[in-house]
């Protein structure tokens, strides 16, 4: 039996839960989301316990890995709708920033032309100084994807350490060229 799997998802009270066939909606303070699940899982709400259960057919190998996957995919929206997910990055570079204009994210990391990101739906971005952008939303998916595509433009590259990084995220760096004298 997966470990994860099995484990029931606590509902919290001011989120609401709704399983109508096979799909599942969550509602929560932060936002509204939904997902189609496999129709060889099945997924039980018990609304006097608030808490959803995640339930196999069988002892497949597809019916075991996919126990596990829909019953993390389920804790994390229910989980985004109470808080929502954070990932904050930064810039290193002399003159790399980074600018909001609306739902665009324009990126100067280098490069003659300036990068122009769209922020997707139900994404938010802040900018607390040019150097660090916060990427917000109650999709966990979402939020790391996007963090993802504006971390691609420019990654940290080892020898200066100039480019976009995750907060916190340690770049090992490489001694550069040693002249013979």
């Amino acid at each position: 039996m997966s470990r994860i799997g099995k484990k029931p998802i606590p509902v919290p009270s001011g989120v609401e839960v709704k399983v109508d066939g096979g799909s599942i909606s969550v509602k929560g303070k932060h936002g509204e989301l939904s997902f189609t699940y496999h129709p060889s899982m099945k997924v039980e709400l018990d609304s006097e316990a608030n808490i959803v259960n995640v339930i196999r057919p069988d002892e497949e190998r597809q019916s075991r890995a996919l126990h596990g996957l829909t019953r993390a995919l389920i804790a994390n929206m229910v989980q985004g709708v109470e808080t929502p997910f954070v990932k904050k990055l930064e810039i290193q570079g002399v003159g790399y920033q980074a600018t909001l204009n609306g739902q665009k994210l324009s990126l100067q990391v280098g490069f003659a032309n300036t990068i122009v990101l769209e922020v997707p739906k139900g994404v938010t971005c802040e900018l607390p100084n040019s150097t660090s952008i916060v990427v917000t939303s109650a999709d966990k998916h979402a939020v790391g994807q996007f963090a993802a595509n504006i971390r691609s433009v420019r990654p940290p590259e080892p020898y200066k350490g100039k480019g976009i990084r995750y907060e916190g995220e340690y770049v090992r760096r490489k001694a550069g060229k040693a002249f013979a004298s």
